[in-house]
């Protein structure tokens, strides 16, 4: 489950490193992640404290730290 979790990271990681901040609803579109899946590498990656996460309005962004 670890690898399944970490290669869905490495995918939000290249997608924000190409597209800079973005949605959560872009970020799924781009990865082709599902829900739960882009939630755990949300996870993975705040652990790493690789990502920004900011409320603007009602919406969440993500950005790489």
């Amino acid at each position: 489950m670890n690898d399944v979790i970490g290669q869905s990271a490495g995918l939000v990681w290249s997608f924000l490193s190409e597209h800079g901040e973005s949605s959560l609803s872009k970020v799924a579109a781009g990865t082709g992640l599902g829900k739960n899946e882009l939630q755990r590498a949300i996870g993975w990656l705040a652990r790493e404290d690789k990502l920004v996460i900011t409320l603007k309005g009602r919406t969440e962004t993500l950005s790489l730290a």
